[in-house]
C-alpha cells in the first residue's frame, strides 16, 4: 500500500470518528428549544453512509474515469482533508451554539464573524467538501454522483429547516444576515 492510499484510510477513519464524535457530543441540552430539527440528523446519517458505501461501489464496479494520472487522487485527498480539518475549526468556533440537531440554545446569538461573515452554513460546506473530495479521489463519475448528491440534498433540506428556525427565533435580524451571505459558496450560492 502506498503513502496516499494509506492517508486515503487514515483520513476516512478521521471523518467517521469525527462524525460520530460529533453526533454523540454535541447533542442539545435540556434547557434548549428542542422538537424543531424533523429528522434531519436522521436523515443526514442516513445519507452520508449511504453515499460513502455507494461511491466506493460504484468505483469497484463500473469504470468511468474523470481524468488520467494520480493527481486527482491528491486532489482529492487535499479536499478530504481541508473539509475535515476546517469543520473542526469552524465548529470549535461556534462553541457551545453548535448542535447536530436543529436546536436554539439559551442566550443563542448569530454567528457573524470569521467564515460565518460570507457563509451562512460553513460546516455543512466543508463537509460537502470532504464527500466532493471522496468522489475525486475515486475517480469515477458514477462515484462523485453517489460522493456528493445524497449529503448536499441531506444538507439542503437541513438548511431549509435551520433557517426557518432562526428567522422565527431571531427575525429580521437574521433575514437581513442571509442578505449579506450565501449558503454554501462564497460569492455565489
Amino acid at each position: 500500500m502506498n503513502a496516499l492510499s494509506t492517508l486515503f484510510y487514515i483520513s476516512m477513519a478521521a471523518w467517521f470518528l469525527t462524525e460520530f464524535l460529533y453526533k454523540n457530543m454535541l447533542k442539545s441540552g435540556k434547557e434548549d428549544q428542542k422538537n424543531k430539527d424533523k429528522s434531519t440528523l436522521n436523515i443526514l446519517w442516513m445519507a452520508i453512509p449511504f453515499s460513502i458505501v455507494s461511491a466506493i461501489f460504484m468505483s469497484y464496479n463500473f469504470h468511468f474515469p474523470m481524468a488520467d494520472g494520480v493527481w486527482i487522487l491528491y486532489l482529492g485527498e487535499l479536499f478530504i482533508l481541508v473539509g475535515i480539518i476546517v469543520r473542526y475549526i469552524i465548529i470549535r468556533s461556534l462553541g457551545k451554539y453548535f448542535t447536530v440537531d436543529v436546536t436554539i440554545r439559551q442566550d443563542h446569538k448569530i454567528k457573524k464573524e470569521g467564515f460565518y461573515k460570507y457563509l451562512r452554513h460553513p460546516s455543512y460546506a466543508f463537509s460537502l467538501l470532504t464527500s466532493f473530495g471522496l468522489g475525486l479521489y475515486l475517480n469515477n463519475w458514477l462515484s462523485l454522483v453517489f460522493a456528493f448528491v445524497p449529503p448536499f440534498l441531506a444538507f439542503a433540506y437541513r438548511i431549509k429547516i435551520e433557517e426557518q428556525t432562526l428567522i422565527e427565533q431571531f427575525g429580521d435580524e437574521y433575514i437581513e444576515y442571509r442578505k449579506r451571505t450565501k449558503k454554501l459558496i462564497p460569492f455565489i450560492y
